[in-house]
């Protein structure tokens, strides 16, 4: 029974199918420009990471302004019709989220969002501050 259970481990694997969940779990949408002002850095072009890959984050990750300059990896899980590419991206947290109920764990800027899914307003995500 154990080496059942290690060849489908191993199966899974090397066919790349299997994930396996290394930090959080939420959700992620996108806005749209402008971007500026942020609640962190105002009007200042030089917040933004190059690749323009930036979030801003809801309540719950927020921690009062602390999340500002915070570094997270995501990646996208699903969402509606497979709208997942399969990497990683690097993005830093510039603002709080500028829609009142906050509508994702995390708003990824258009291109944040494009770096990790083909399509969708809203996918399923793994994140960890790094």
């Amino acid at each position: 029974m154990a080496l059942l259970v290690l060849a489908i481990l191993i199966a899974a694997v090397i066919s790349e199918e299997a994930y396996f969940v290394h930090g959080d779990i939420g959700t992620a949408s996108f806005y749209k420009p402008p971007y500026i002002p942020t609640k962190c850095d105002g009007y200042r072009e030089e917040q933004f990471p190059p690749g323009n890959l930036f979030v801003a984050v809801s309540e719950g990750l927020w921690d009062n302004g602390a999340a500002c300059g915070r570094r997270y990896r995501l990646r996208c899980l699903s969402g509606p019709k497979r709208p997942c590419k399969r990497r990683t991206i690097d993005v830093k947290v510039v603002d709080f989220c500028p829609l009142t109920p906050c509508p994702s764990t995390i708003m990824l800027s258009r291109d944040a969002f494009a770096a990790i899914a083909h399509h969708g307003r809203k996918i399923n995500i793994e994140y960890i501050q790094i």
